[in-house]
């Protein structure tokens, strides 16, 4: 792991996980699972066994500082990049590059989201060695994770299959979240894998795909490359993000890059994205209700039930259902409703203004 770096990408929101999670505390600072952890936390757990703390960085927006500081005490204010404004994940991940490579030219970057469960922890950092190893032939490498199940909330990683080589493979094309006929379709064929957002580079390389795809948005950042680790830093690097464009580091990078591989993962994966993502990772109950809190149910079955420490409440009834309740708010739904549930909180917004 020398030379080795990690970027825990923690800016996002987590509106799907509404009322639990809220713009001002978002689900990667929360225990969702009710582990005594919240998902940041095991995230940098999950890499400071294997490389030192002083080489983990975060990204997150400047108003959650505080909560990483509180979370994470082991990082300095210089670990903790903070983006002034929501620009999707190209800017802040080019951002990380130039900052550590212009403190170690020959370092290696792995960027994860800071909030996904990743069990069985020995073949997740044996998939992390084999993307390094893969990573230094100038390649950029990302981790897919193989399909269980025809799931229509992932984006997938279409691969080229070489029989001579099982631990990487080409890419062939990013898709994005598909419908359920094609999810099958790709289940079907057999060279899908879910993209799990992990990806595993060398700075060198990655600023050198900005250069070549997206050469504006590189300069912006490389206009004043002796700022970074100064007092001025963080001024430099609010103005560069009011003048960078919003887009992903798939879009900007990856899909046009002809240099991209991946290494196929079996590991215990889910990036929590909604609350049927928890769901299937609580312990249920004979019905197959999963319950954190203190919680009793009659005649109701298959539901996900979340409620606050010292409440109790009483479910009859329900079938398939997410109930969540979290600073005297309250969410009643079909569980096959919940990609629903990040508009249904901006039209609540709405009604508030």
């Amino acid at each position: 792991m020398e030379n080795t770096y990690v970027v825990i990408m923690a800016g996002g929101v987590g509106s799907r996980f509404w009322p639990y999670s809220t713009s001002e505390k978002p689900k990667q600072f929360l225990d969702i699972l009710g582990m005594g952890k919240s998902l940041i936390r095991m995230t940098f757990e999950r890499f400071s066994a294997d490389i030192d703390h002083g080489r983990i960085f975060v990204l997150t927006n400047a108003n959650y500082a505080d909560l990483v500081r509180e979370q994470l005490p082991e990082l300095s204010s210089q670990q903790i990049l903070l983006e002034p404004m929501m620009k999707n994940t190209a800017p802040c991940v080019l951002y990380a590059a130039v900052k550590i490579h212009q403190m170690n030219p020959l370092a290696k970057l792995i960027v994860v989201p800071s909030d996904q469960l990743i069990l069985q922890q020995n073949l997740f950092i044996s998939t992390i060695q084999t993307a390094l190893d893969e990573s230094e032939k100038d390649v950029l490498v990302t981790i897919g994770i193989r399909p269980t199940r025809p799931d229509t909330g992932y984006g997938y990683i279409q691969y080229q299959a070489d029989e001579n080589s099982s631990e990487v493979q080409d890419v062939i094309q990013f898709r994005e979240k598909p419908n359920l006929a094609l999810a099958q379709e790709f289940l079907e064929h057999g060279n899908f894998l879910w993209n799990a957002g992990i990806f595993v580079w060398r700075s060198e390389a990655l600023l050198h795909a900005f250069k070549v795809h997206k050469p504006q948005l590189h300069q912006i950042f490389a206009r004043q490359l002796n700022i970074y680790g100064q007092s001025g830093e963080q001024d430099y690097i609010n103005q560069c993000f009011d003048l960078c464009e919003s887009i992903s580091i798939d879009y900007a990078i990856l899909e046009p890059a002809i240099n991209v591989r991946v290494v196929p993962a079996s590991f215990d994966w889910s990036d929590l994205g909604t609350w049927g993502s928890v769901y299937t990772h609580v312990e249920k109950d004979a019905h197959d209700n999963a319950k954190i809190g203190e919680v009793l149910t009659q005649d109701s079955a298959n539901c996900m039930i979340r409620i606050s420490p010292h409440k109790q409440a009483i479910v009859v009834g329900l079938n398939g259902y997410v109930v969540i309740e979290a600073s005297n708010k309250l969410l009643i739904a079909p569980l096959k409703e919940e990609q629903s549930i990040k508009e249904w909180v901006a039209q609540l917004n709405k009604m508030n203004l």
